[in-house]
């Protein structure tokens, strides 16, 4: 596995260097490496997701752990060290891994197909949270995500109803996945060394959906929390007029998922009811 002397080789031999804009921060830290790679629990054969390579410390390990690697690394740069240094070991997808914000680039879903994959990696912070949610949402076939974040989407992720950090993202992800912080990552586990503070996390898909329509799900959700702080009677007094028993004093931050579930195929229906008439 690479040192932090050999990754800061391996950049320079090629002119490159860490791009900030890029939220490039390598990790250089065998144990916590090892970490990540051992949460995924990967058998031989198995297919990989890694998103942002950089010089390949983490796809080395993948390898060693006989899983099958994509990556999809945005930097040019950092594409051809990685298609030299693997070979045909590594399917290189060179390029962003979002269209926009609200879906996976082509390639990355061409390439993925149907196939039953893993994704296991150090996230770029800028792209982390929309490509957990669009990988759960959207692939019946992701079997998990195992991955380093920014602490502070850690906290969010794994936060309760209630609380500040509940919202949208806490709510789809949970949704979706069972959600566990596995680790607190220091700052000096990487190079450069980030300002903020990363998290470890694992994402396992829920067995059964909760919801039908889980974009649906999450645009109701969105709207909802727009007025987070509103008693749910003023929001829409439809609902307080109808049959459904709810406290309506309550606000959207305080509603469990089981409860805006349930808020939500309210609406559906009603809303149906309302195009009929």
């Amino acid at each position: 596995m690479q040192t932090l002397t050999e990754i800061r080789q391996l950049l320079a031999e090629r002119g490159l260097r860490p791009r900030h804009r890029l939220g490039q921060n390598f990790m250089h830290d065998k144990n916590q490496v090892a970490k990540l790679v051992g949460a995924a629990a990967l058998s031989p054969g198995d297919l990989v997701l890694e998103v942002g390579p950089g010089t390949g410390t983490l796809t080395e390990a993948l390898l060693e752990a006989g899983a099958r690697v994509v990556v999809s690394e945005l930097d040019q740069g950092l594409a051809a060290l990685i298609r030299e240094r693997f070979d045909d070991r590594v399917t290189v997808l060179e390029g962003d891994c979002l269209t926009g914000t609200h879906t996976l680039s082509p390639a990355i879903q061409a390439t993925l197909g149907d196939q039953p994959f893993v994704t296991v990696a150090n996230l770029p912070y800028q792209v982390a949270s929309p490509l957990m949610v669009l990988l759960l949402q959207n692939f019946n076939n992701c079997r998990g995500i195992y991955a380093t974040v920014q602490l502070e989407v850690a906290q969010r992720m794994t936060a309760t109803a209630g609380t500040k950090q509940w919202g949208p993202l806490t709510v789809m992800l949970q949704l979706l996945a069972e959600v566990e912080r596995l680790s607190v990552v220091p700052a000096s586990s990487f190079w450069p060394k980030p300002k903020v503070k990363s998290a470890m996390v694992a994402l396992r898909p829920r067995s059964q959906a909760l919801v039908e329509d889980s974009a649906a799900f999450g645009r109701f959700v969105t709207q909802l929390f727009t007025k987070r702080r509103k008693q749910l009677g003023a929001i829409c007094p439809d609902w307080k007029a109808s049959s459904l028993e709810f406290d309506w004093t309550r606000r959207p931050e305080s509603l469990t998922i089981p409860e805006l579930v349930t808020l939500f195929k309210f609406e559906k229906t009603a809303k149906a009811q309302r195009e009929v008439s």
